[in-house]
């Protein structure tokens, strides 16, 4: 890696699947209405010679928050440095960067939501002032001494924007949550991502694809990875609707996007709590399953389409998934009838 790639914290652009990030913001697909913001930021940025405003990306991965993150700064043609909240852990871990940022360059914190409140207090004066306050000696012979930093661009990445603050929230003059993207938006980013992994496919296989990405660019670009390497093992390489239905067949993933977690959740769900309601520690222990991986992994997609709903007594499947699972709703209250919890005759 050269000495400029590390400064402007940019990856080599090597051949094969290294890098299927877009490049510029003109090359993203999706997100228009941000896209079109941060077009007009950028550009009276340029002509007014200032930084850009500080910037705050929410939303859910995968859906191109680290990507506007790297392109800002192209754009821009300044430098950029990465890390994240969870290596910030005390106000002098983020000294250096403040001290070595340029004019106008971009420091980019990806999951800005972890940062140690102390952390966070220290980017208050460094965000709004340019300035850091420096700590010298200890106890009755401590002095502060107030640098002076060169304007820069903070901008962060959150999936989860309600654990930030509302004094850092604030301090963000330019906020923007990214949204799931739309088949016909799915489908282009796969078959540019073929491009670029040197893969055929044709129109219908990228839609098949695109159908089943949960509605994000990540999630597309590595069931293309699996399907390209299914496609070289068992055909000639060319990518057809057969071979990815083949293909996302032996991965699990159904028509819906559904992967094996998923439906035994739901079957967990309908078998054994007859349909809910049902708390998700109860629905983890019954599939011997850590709770944080069904209520951060497994319950968000369930939830988006509308397969489950919380109520205040627990977890509810709703028709669309008696309809997937193709299980009728009479059949699994049944099931719960013929095993009640407790007897009519038991006592309290």
């Amino acid at each position: 890696m050269t000495r400029e790639a590390i400064l402007t914290g940019e990856q080599p652009m090597d051949d094969g699947d290294r890098d299927l990030r877009p490049q510029t913001i003109h090359q993203m697909v999706g997100q228009r209405s941000v896209y079109e913001r941060m077009k007009i930021a950028v550009d009276a940025a340029i002509k007014r010679e200032d930084p850009l405003g500080h910037i705050l990306f929410d939303g859910p991965p995968g859906l191109g928050k680290t990507t506007f993150a790297l392109c800002l700064p192209r754009e821009m043609g300044v430098n950029v440095q990465l890390t994240s909240g969870a290596a910030l852990q005390a106000p002098k871990d983020l000294v250096p960067y403040l001290t070595n940022a340029d004019s106008r360059s971009v420091l980019f914190i990806d999951e800005i939501h972890r940062l140690p409140k102390a952390v966070e207090e220290y980017l208050y004066t460094a965000m709004e002032d340019f300035r850091i306050d420096i700590v010298h000696g200890e106890g009755t012979n401590a002095r502060t001494l107030n640098l002076w930093i060169k304007p820069f661009t903070l901008i962060g990445a959150t999936t989860r924007a309600g654990m930030l603050s509302a004094p850092l929230r604030d301090r963000f003059q330019i906020r923007e949550h990214l949204d799931f993207y739309t088949l016909a938006e799915l489908t282009e980013i796969v078959r540019r991502s073929s491009e670029k992994l040197s893969v055929e496919i044709d129109d219908v296989a990228a839609s098949e694809i695109a159908r089943r990405s949960r509605g994000t660019p990540r999630v597309a670009n590595n069931l293309l990875r699996w399907v390209r390497d299914y496609a070289t093992s068992k055909a000639d390489g060319v990518v057809n609707l057969k071979i990815t239905q083949a293909a996302l067949e032996m991965a699990g993933i159904d028509q819906r996007g559904l992967d094996r977690q998923d439906r035994k959740y739901l079957e967990t769900l309908v078998r054994v709590f007859g349909g809910g309601p049902a708390g998700v520690e109860a629905i983890a222990h019954t599939m011997n399953t850590a709770t944080d991986t069904l209520a951060d992994e497994v319950e968000p997609f369930l939830l988006r389409t509308e397969m489950v709903v919380r109520t205040p007594r627990g977890r509810v499947v709703t028709a669309k998934t008696y309809e997937h699972l193709q299980i009728t709703p009479h059949a699994a209250a049944t099931e719960e009838e013929e095993y009640p919890l407790f007897s009519e005759d038991s006592e309290d």
